[in-house]
């Protein structure tokens, strides 16, 4: 599983701190630490707050792209901050995100393709968040669907299958597992990629929560997902499930990365 690192957000305060200050070696160090714990991207958010976000996009990127050699995931809803950070990366990223809307869709699988880059798209329609596993689908569907006749490679898209706070939908949670299976029925060049925190937000035990979906949609087929890779539970528990679910060999590197802890006798 892609584990995209969520910690370079404005909206975190020492990050909108470091932003505001430009201090490179702030930024540089959360990037490096994201990296040590086992992130294979990057996402990267200006955050709300940001006065001028098309320029701090661009001083993210090039900070982050100085101190790691990971894939950049640029994470706004504008186009030209999307841009702006294409631009200063110079080479392909990930775009985070687009959702089913035909208009907006194409404009961001142009964007995308000029750069040889991927693209996140989350699976919600004009009539808004997704209700159940039949409405993702179909919004999945049309994804498929205008990337086929824009001619976008279906293996540069990432579809989110809208994970929603379990404390106030609970059943579409269920959902949300039940469309990351399905999406590979649709077409299995398509990855799946969830924000992990969306889950457990505003619910006590937020980590419990965190690790034990996680450990969930893995065993329905989830491609990616964006988390904090500095977690050391919620790492090792991805470490178990992919263990489990037989797409690592058991071996002494997941030992090692679990601390060598052996319970019970033997």
């Amino acid at each position: 599983m892609l584990v995209i690192g969520e910690l370079i957000n404005g909206m975190f305060a020492r990050v909108g701190r470091a932003i505001a200050k430009k201090d490179a070696a702030a930024v540089r160090r959360i990037a490096s630490e994201q990296a040590v714990c086992g992130a294979g991207a990057l996402d990267i958010n200006c955050g709300p707050g940001s006065l001028s976000p098309a320029d701090d996009m661009k001083w993210l990127v090039e900070t982050v792209a100085a101190a790691v050699d990971k894939l950049l995931v640029l994470d706004s809803g504008k186009e030209e901050v999307l841009e702006a950070g294409l631009q200063a990366a110079g080479r392909p990223c990930l775009l985070n995100s687009a959702t089913a809307e035909p208009n907006k869709l194409k404009r961001l699988l142009d964007l995308a393709a000029g750069y040889k880059s991927g693209l996140i798209v989350l699976t919600v329609g004009s009539s808004g968040m997704p209700q159940g596993c039949r409405q993702r689908i179909e919004s999945a569907a049309r994804i498929v669907e205008i990337c086929v006749e824009t001619g976008f490679p279906l293996d540069n898209i990432y579809l989110d299958p809208v994970l929603m706070p379990v404390s106030v939908a609970q059943a579409q949670v269920g959902a949300a597992l039940e469309t990351i299976k399905e999406f590979k029925v649709i077409s299995p060049e398509l990855k799946s990629v969830v924000g992990l925190s969306n889950v457990s937000q505003s619910a006590p035990h937020r980590r419990l929560l965190n690790r034990v979906f996680l450990s969930m949609a893995a065993a329905y087929g989830l491609d990616a997902a964006i988390l904090d890779p500095t977690d050391r539970e919620l790492m090792e528990t991805l470490s178990a499930a992919d263990i489990l679910l037989n797409r690592n060999i058991y071996c002494e590197s997941f030992l090692k990365e679990c601390g060598g802890d052996k319970d019970g006798p033997g």
